[in-house]
């Protein structure tokens, strides 16, 4: 069931519908539109705002808040019967609003399951949902795996990037006369071939080792005094002007050429280096988002294969009965007009709610036992008036309610991945721009990171400051169609049902 905040943030407020039709002049002051969804504008709070709420007599003088925003017209239709097969009932009511009541667009937006934990079938849906729990932990597995390198290769691209910022300071100083040339990037540098490529104090071949062994006391400082160079020449020509003798020029001359050509070759081989490991970041994490677009569809399984709460809490189920229950929702649409523009969509969510005894059989030889569902059918069809907007934001809503379980199992993947914060998405949006360059679409950075890996199964809190656009006006000849076959299919696919079953039907 829907929560009224759900109903509230997705846009079904009330106030805004009369009959379930939707009061455009009222809702543009409310709504933003960003991508064909709804985000709410309102700068006193959601604490404010109603719920557009259906209010619905369940039995006798019981009503009820069904979860459903408040449509323009309802039917119930309630069929019990011994042998009633419902994958009949069911692909009746599909064929009616696909074809007969001519809505070309279907959607399917629940379907779940649950069965008495000693039937039949609850042991046959167990051992299933066991298989695909099994291979989503070996995905996530390997995501964490995954998600734990992306550190340490942020943290190499952190250190190349700071080498990088030496080299290009060095760089800058070219342009400038050799007295007045800054030696701050340059003595990093110094320090960095002296510990790595000479071997430290320790080793009697670097510069301080000379001093330290052959007593050239005066080489490091030296070494370290001399500003950066353009080439060889400039270089042996500051050192012919000092005033020191030959033996220690000599040897100075050794360790700045030495000093030259390897900052050279590091700073082409850095370069070379920090463009392979932008790339392999960006192969990395669409690996990480591949493993995830394969999880995705076994997470949706074990969602529907698992119990839903309310079932099992529901009287109808009892433990030691063989009995299950199953719900499924329909959203069958037709556009009047341009939905986009004005127009809008004769809507009908059609919700079937399953009460059955399965009994397992062999449907046919060498296949697998899979239960036959016979018993009690509960039929709701509501009928709304709605544009691109709104049925977007339904569609929102219920993936946000049926998937609202499956944000625990992101979860400690996303947060160690936000961690590294902004440097991440820098290094990936530099990588997606070489990329692009070469023609390739640009596939990182346009959404947060979250939304990135797990958008279909949750909806993003941001985006509630978006920039708003115009809406056109209303197409109040469309609106008012679309209201005429709303209520004439409505009614049609309750009493058709009725006569084609024959059941009492005027």
């Amino acid at each position: 069931m829907v929560s009224p905040e759900l109903l509230i943030q997705h846009g079904f407020v009330k106030g805004l519908y009369k009959k379930g039709v939707l009061d455009q002049s009222l809702f543009n002051q409310y709504y933003d539109f960003k991508e064909g969804a709804v985000s709410l504008v309102n700068k006193s709070g959601l604490k404010d705002l109603k719920p557009d709420e259906e209010v619905w007599e369940e039995v006798q003088e019981a009503w009820v808040k069904t979860g459903y925003p408040s449509p323009r017209k309802r039917f119930r239709l309630i069929w019990e019967v011994y042998d009633l097969s419902i994958e009949e009932s069911y692909y009746w009511v599909l064929k009616y609003l696909r074809h007969d009541a001519a809505h070309p667009v279907v959607e399917k937006l629940e379907d779940t399951f649950s069965a008495a934990e000693a039937s039949a079938s609850f042991g046959v849906t167990q051992q299933r949902l066991g298989a695909q729990q099994d291979k989503v932990s070996q995905f996530l597995v390997a995501i964490g795996k995954m998600v734990k390198e992306l550190f340490a290769m942020v943290r190499e691209l952190r250190i190349i990037d700071e080498r990088k910022g030496y080299y290009q300071e060095t760089e800058e100083q070219m342009n400038r006369p050799r007295g007045q040339r800054l030696k701050g990037g340059e003595t990093t540098l110094k320090g960095v071939f002296i510990d790595m490529v000479q071997g430290g104090a320790k080793s009697a071949a670097s510069v301080y080792g000379m001093a330290r062994e052959l007593e050239f006391v005066t080489l490091p400082d030296l070494f370290f005094e001399a500003p950066p160079f353009v080439n060889s020449y400039e270089m042996e020509e500051w050192v012919d002007n000092l005033e020191f003798n030959e033996k220690v020029k000599r040897v100075l001359k050794r360790h700045l050429k030495n000093f030259m050509e390897w900052k050279k070759s590091t700073w082409k081989e850095l370069k070379g280096r920090r463009k392979f490991q932008l790339q392999y970041l960006r192969q990395h994490f669409d690996i990480i988002k591949l493993y995830m677009e394969w999880t995705k569809p076994y997470l949706r399984n074990i969602q529907r294969l698992g119990i839903k709460k309310e079932h099992m809490a529901s009287p109808d189920i009892i433990a030691a009965f063989e009995g299950s229950m199953i719900d499924i929702e329909l959203l069958a649409r037709r556009p009047f007009g341009d939905p986009k523009a004005g127009g809008c969509y004769a809507c009908v969510v059609a919700t079937l709610n399953y009460r059955t005894r399965p009994q397992m059989k062999f449907i046919q030889e060498g296949y697998q036992r899979g239960p036959v569902h016979q018993g009690k059918m509960e039929m709701n069809v509501r009928g709304y008036i709605w544009n691109e907007a709104q049925v977007q934001a339904y569609k929102n809503m219920k993936d946000r309610e049926s998937f609202e379980l499956l944000k625990v199992v992101s979860a400690s993947v996303t947060a160690a991945m936000e961690a590294l914060g902004d440097e991440l998405f820098g290094y990936l949006e530099e990588a997606g721009e070489d990329v692009e360059r070469k023609g390739e679409e640009k596939a990182v950075v346009n959404k947060g990171l979250i939304e990135k890996l797990f958008g279909d199964f949750i909806v993003s809190k941001g985006a509630k400051k978006v920039k708003r656009k115009k809406v056109s006006g209303k197409d109040e000849g469309a609106w008012g169609a679309a209201e005429n076959y709303n209520k004439l299919h409505l009614w049609n696919v309750h009493n058709n049902f009725k006569k084609a079953h024959r059941l009492i039907a005027w």
